[in-house]
C-alpha cells in the first residue's frame, strides 16, 4: 500500500504525444489531452476568416431579406451567431432575424439550437443526433421540390447535402459565414508534419474537414504524403471529431478512429483508450515494460526516456528476448553517427531512465537483448 500511495499518479495518455490541427478550440482540446497525461504538439492547419466584410454574405444576406426562403438550416453555432453579428454590422440584424422569425428554421443539434435560442428564435426542429443526414432525411421526407432551402455553411463540405436538395427539385441557397485558409505561418505544419512521418508522435487529432485537407495538402507540397499516409497506416492513429471530417483522409484511403458523440470531450476519452491498447507490453525480468511513445512503464511507474533510448527499447522490443547487434542498434540511433560507442552511451542512459538495469542483457561481442522472462520465451520467439 506504501508504495501505491508513494507510486506518482498518471493519466491514462501519460507517455504519449499527440498532434492538435484545430485553429478553433485548440486550447480546450490542448487542456484536455494534457490533464489526461498527453504530451501536445498544436499545428493549426487552418486559420478561420470572418467573412464581416464578405460581398458574397452581405449578397446572401441581403437575398434572404428580400426574398424569404421556405426553410433555413443552421449548421455550427459559431457560424449562425457569426452570421447574425455580421448582419448587424451592415444594420441588416433586425431585418435577417424578422425573416428567420416567418420560416421553418432547423437546427443541426444542441449547440447549434442554443445559438438560434439566444439570438430570440425558436427553431422547428433539431434532430437528437446532430446529423446532417437527418436533417436531409427529413427535408427530402416533406419533399422539397420548388422549395427554397437557404444552408448556412461553415467550411466544412456537407458530402451529398446540398446535390441531394437540388436532385429533389430544391432551389438551394447557401450562406458562407466563415472561409477557411491555409496558417499564415507554416512552421507548426511542417513540424508536425516530420514528428508524423518519423513517428515522433502518437496520434494526430482532426476537429475539421479543412484542417485535414490543408495537412494532407501541405505534405503533397513537400513531397511527404506517401510518407505521412504510411505512418497513418500504422503507427501514428488519425483520430476525427466525426464522419465529416474524416472525408479528406477517407479519400486518401486512410481509416480514422472517431467517437459515437462528435465532441472534443468524447474524442479524448477515445484516445484515452485507443493509445493504450496500442502500446506495446512485454514480461522482462519479472517487471511488467509497456513501451509508449515517448515514455515507458515499469510496473506500472512512468518513466521518462530519451529519444536515443526509446529508439534503442523499441528496436529491441521487435525482437523480445533476441540479441540485437551493436551495428543494427546504431542504425536505429536518431542521426548519422557511425561510432558503435554512441549505442553504450545511450544504452546506459536507458537503463538508468528505467530503473531496473536487468531488463537489458548485454551479451558480449554480440549485442544487447531485453530479457524476456523464459516463461513466456516461446510465446515471443517461436517462429
Amino acid at each position: 500500500m506504501d508504495d501505491e500511495q508513494q507510486r506518482p499518479e498518471h493519466g491514462p495518455l501519460a507517455g504519449f504525444t499527440v498532434g492538435v490541427t484545430a485553429a478553433r478550440r485548440a486550447d480546450e482540446l490542448g487542456a484536455l489531452l494534457q490533464r489526461r497525461g498527453a504530451a501536445v504538439l498544436h499545428a493549426p492547419a487552418i486559420r478561420i476568416v470572418p467573412l464581416a466584410d464578405d460581398r458574397e454574405l452581405l449578397a446572401a444576406t441581403k437575398q434572404l431579406i428580400d426574398q424569404a426562403p421556405d426553410v433555413v438550416v443552421a449548421t455550427t453555432a459559431i457560424g449562425f451567431r457569426g452570421w447574425v453579428e455580421a448582419a448587424d454590422g451592415w444594420g441588416l440584424g433586425d431585418a435577417l432575424l424578422e425573416r428567420l422569425r416567418a420560416v421553418e428554421l432547423l437546427a443541426r443539434g444542441p449547440k447549434v439550437k442554443g445559438a438560434v435560442r439566444a439570438a430570440g428564435l425558436t427553431e422547428e426542429w433539431s434532430p437528437a443526433s446532430e446529423s446532417m443526414a437527418e436533417v436531409l432525411d427529413r427535408l427530402l421526407e416533406q419533399g422539397v421540390d420548388g422549395r427554397r432551402i437557404a444552408v448556412q455553411l461553415h467550411g466544412e463540405p456537407l458530402p451529398g447535402f446540398v446535390e441531394s436538395l437540388k436532385a429533389g427539385g430544391a432551389e438551394v441557397v447557401g450562406v458562407p459565414v466563415y472561409r477557411w485558409l491555409p496558417p499564415e505561418d507554416l512552421g507548426p505544419v511542417d513540424r508536425l508534419l516530420d514528428a508524423a512521418v518519423s513517428r515522433g508522435v502518437d496520434a494526430v487529432t482532426f476537429t475539421s474537414a479543412p484542417a485535414a485537407a490543408s495537412l494532407l495538402s501541405r505534405a503533397e507540397e513537400r513531397g511527404l504524403l506517401p510518407e505521412l499516409l504510411a505512418a497513418f497506416g500504422h503507427d501514428v492513429l488519425p483520430a476525427c471529431v466525426g464522419p465529416v471530417t474524416a472525408v479528406p483522409l477517407q479519400g486518401h484511403g486512410v481509416d480514422t478512429v472517431q467517437p459515437e458523440r462528435f465532441r472534443l470531450g468524447p474524442l479524448v476519452q477515445l484516445l484515452c483508450r485507443e493509445l493504450p491498447g496500442r502500446a506495446r507490453a512485454l514480461p522482462v525480468a519479472g517487471h511488467r515494460l509497456e513501451i509508449r511513445g515517448h515514455a515507458v512503464l515499469v510496473d506500472g511507474e512512468l518513466r521518462t526516456v530519451p529519444p536515443a533510448g526509446m529508439s534503442l527499447l523499441r528496436a529491441l522490443s521487435r525482437r523480445p528476448g533476441w540479441v540485437v547487434p551493436r551495428a543494427e542498434l546504431l542504425r536505429a540511433l536518431p542521426g548519422t553517427g557511425r561510432d558503435e560507442h554512441a549505442v553504450e552511451t545511450a544504452m546506459a542512459r536507458l537503463r538508468t531512465s528505467l530503473g531496473a538495469p536487468k531488463l537489458i542483457q548485454t551479451v558480449v561481442k554480440r549485442g544487447y537483448r531485453l530479457a524476456l522472462d523464459p516463461a513466456t520465451d516461446a510465446k515471443y520467439t517461436d517462429g
